[in-house]
Formats: C-alpha cells, sequence, structure tokens
C-alpha cells in the first residue's frame, strides 16, 4: 500500500518536484563550508519529500545545544517558510476526502522542514 501511495504522491502530489527542490537547494548550501550542515539537511528531506508514506520521523536522544541552535538558524531563514507553505497545502488537500493521505504528509514534512537537526527518519 505504501508503494502505491508513493507513487501516487510523486505523480501527482509533487514529490519528485519537492525532492529536485531540495536537492538543488542543498547542493548550493554544500558549496560552503558553513552550509553543509544545511545542505545534509535538505539532502535527508529530498529523501523524505520524494517517498513520505511509511517513514516515521523519530527525535534523536543525543541531540544537544548545536542541534538546538542550528534550528533556530534554519527556522529563521527556511524553516518558517517551508512549514509554512507545507501547513496551507496540506490544509487545502485535507478538504477534499481523496486528497487526507497527502496532507498528512505535507503535515509530517513540513514538521521536519522547521527543525530538521536532531530529528531521524526510519523506514
Amino acid at each position: 500500500m505504501n508503494l502505491l501511495l508513493n507513487l501516487l504522491w510523486i505523480i501527482f502530489g509533487g514529490g519528485l518536484v519537492l525532492c529536485l527542490e531540495y536537492l538543488l537547494g542543498g547542493l548550493v548550501l554544500c558549496l560552503t563550508l558553513v552550509g553543509i550542515p544545511f545542505g545534509v539537511q535538505c539532502f535527508k528531506m529530498a529523501g523524505l519529500a520524494l517517498m513520505p508514506f511509511g517513514k516515521d520521523i523519530e527525535d534523536l536522544p543525543n541531540a544537544g545545544a548545536m542541534s538546538f541552535g542550528l534550528n533556530i538558524v534554519w527556522a529563521l531563514f527556511a524553516g518558517i517558510w517551508i512549514f509554512l507553505t507545507n501547513v496551507v497545502i496540506g490544509v487545502s488537500l485535507a478538504l477534499t476526502i481523496i486528497g487526507i493521505p497527502f496532507a498528512f504528509q505535507h503535515l509530517k514534512l513540513g514538521m521536519v522542514a522547521f527543525a530538521p537537526f536532531g530529528k531521524r527518519i526510519r523506514g
């Protein structure tokens, strides 16, 4: 079932476009030494954006002050905007019955996009 939903997500939910956007952003961020940690998070989100069904997000137990600080910088410059975009798309998809599974995936993506440091994607 997850495979079918992921294929529908890639075709109709914009998964391929989201993945390519995160990959491009990650490549650009990795051009500088300061941007490498943020680029790695973009690559992590690209994998989730491509095939989100069947994947879970968990907080790392040993994420410390460094993750918190990087999350603050990320949230100020990118996270809040990506989060709001995913929430708006998720709410609009939830208005239709057939869009509810995609709405939940957009909300999952939004939660990771707001604060990606200290999170692991399993699945």
